[in-house]
């Protein structure tokens, strides 16, 4: 029986022949680095703890404590790799526990950003996923599995590669298990065990069990070779970094501290509103009790935790040289040829209106993407090559949009009057503001509702003989009744003109 034949009718039955089955002779048997480690010869396996620590700070504010555990971990779990790869012949640590992390702070204060830097400066794929989105095996939703597969892919199907890469997890805390009247819950606790076993030392199948696609792909490669190949990924050197706010933990953290025997003194005891602090107390009956398995909180040794950003920590962001937020903004702007900077005081009032919506650094990108949305939609089809985003544009961006177009709109017109007709415009203060509130109100650019009214003037200006011309409030208010009484008033006033 011809099983590629079956299968692709089979395939085009059921989706009407939109999905083709490759064929095995045209696939390529190359899949990257298996059977070799010279990718993996690029990491940077030999960095110390103070100079990746040195390296964080160039982008990351505060955090001090963090950035101190996470760099020396993350670096000793690289150098420890490194010394066993070069000293094949010492004996493996049975029962080794990785120095796998947790992380545990408010959203938005560099969690993700510190460990995607750390992959880049290490040379190692980097792989992030969301704890929400996987169930047990058999449940809806995604397979645990599918992290190390998906590392694998990050580094273009070298596996020597990916075996040395970083997994973080986010919103680990939502799988914490929340036991009920009907007891535990088991899809929770499911994911808990699912992870433990990639956590350790343990293979993973390259194709999902799950993915159809895969399976066909490999009864063909069976019918064209006579054997099936099963490609794994071992996990041993996998690092596992997991993350999330544990709203909640700070009151099982409190609760167990004030029923020790000892308490606290007044000077140490946290306040009761400031979870960083309690969190920094955190021991692993607290998670235990959080709703994690015993094993799947011993399965991560390290603990750091993140502070909550206030506003200064909010403008230091901001105020860094390396910012991705303002470095962002930039690149966007000059993709249009445009050059733009910021001004301190405007940097401080967006870190307050950050502050306000209480995310951390996600914060500080709405407001400065509200504040230069319209500035990034209409500057580039103006002739304005630069922005100063100063204290007045934060508050009232529109205003102050306004009156640039109307600047660059008066300037082009001058500009081509002067060109065409040899005649000087000069608008007054009053008459750009009119410009600014009629073109707004009739839906037009100041450039359009300009070039409206003065191209009536061209020729009117050019018989009176005018080589400058002054446009006011009541020139633009009503500018045929203007251009009329000029002409009548000024030939009314010539010599040897008769007066009616």
């Amino acid at each position: 029986m011809d099983i590629q034949k079956d299968l692709n009718d089979y395939i085009s039955k059921k989706y009407g022949g939109k999905v083709i089955i490759a064929n095995p002779d045209v696939i390529s048997g190359d899949e990257g680095g298996e059977g070799g480690h010279h990718s993996a010869e690029n990491i940077h396996f030999d960095l110390k703890p103070i100079e990746l620590e040195s390296y964080l700070r160039e982008y990351i504010i505060e955090q001090r404590d963090a950035i101190d555990i996470i760099a020396t971990k993350i670096c000793t779990h690289f150098n420890r790799m490194s010394f066993e790869r070069s000293n094949p012949d010492v004996p493996k640590i049975v029962g080794g526990i990785k120095g796998n992390i947790l992380l545990i702070g408010p959203t938005g204060v560099g969690k993700t950003y510190i460990i995607k830097l750390i992959a880049d400066k290490l040379g190692v794929p980097f792989v992030k996923g969301d704890a929400t989105k996987f169930t047990e095996t058999g449940y809806v939703g995604g397979d645990v599995e599918d992290l190390i597969r998906d590392l694998v892919s990050e580094a273009d199907g070298d596996i020597s590669l990916a075996e040395y890469g970083i997994i973080y997890l986010d919103e680990i805390d939502k799988v914490a298990s929340s036991t009920n009247s009907y007891g535990p819950d088991v899809s929770r606790t499911g994911v808990q065990r699912n992870l433990l076993k990639i956590m350790e030392d343990s293979d993973v199948d390259l194709k999902n069990p799950m993915d159809m696609a895969s399976q066909m792909e490999a009864v063909m490669q069976a019918q064209q070779t006579g054997k099936v190949e099963r490609k794994k990924i071992n996990t041993r050197n996998i690092l596992f970094v997991m993350s999330g706010a544990f709203q909640g933990l700070s009151e099982i953290i409190r609760k167990r501290l004030n029923t020790q025997p000892l308490g606290f003194t007044a000077s140490d005891r946290p306040d009761k509103h400031d979870d960083t602090q309690w969190f920094r107390k955190v021991a692993r009956q607290d998670l235990i009790e959080f709703g994690f398995e015993s094993e799947f909180v011993g399965r991560l040794p390290v603990v750091a935790v993140l502070d909550e950003l206030d506003v200064d920590g909010l403008y230091q962001i901001l105020k860094n040289p390396k910012s991705s937020v303002i470095l962002g903004k930039k690149r966007d702007f000059e993709a249009y040829g445009l050059s733009i900077d910021f001004d301190d005081k405007a940097l401080q009032i967006m870190a307050e209106a950050a502050a306000k919506e209480k995310t951390g650094a996600r914060g500080l990108l709405s407001i400065v993407e509200q504040t230069l949305m319209k500035f990034e939609k209409y500057l580039p089809s103006s002739s304005i090559k630069s922005l100063s985003v100063t204290e007045e544009l934060v508050r009232d961006p529109d205003t102050v949009l306004d009156r640039l177009l109307v600047n660059d709109a008066t300037t082009q017109i001058s500009t081509e009057f002067e060109k065409d007709h040899g005649i000087t415009l000069h608008f007054t203060a009053d008459a750009l503001e009119l410009i600014r509130v009629k073109s707004k109100k009739q839906n037009d650019s100041p450039y359009s509702f300009c070039h409206k009214i003065l191209k009536n003037y061209e020729y009117g200006l050019k018989l009176l003989g005018k080589s400058s011309f002054e446009v006011t409030h009541e020139v633009l208010d009503n500018y045929e009744e203007y251009l009329n009484n000029l002409i009548k008033t000024t030939y009314h006033n010539k010599p040897g003109q008769s007066k009616a």
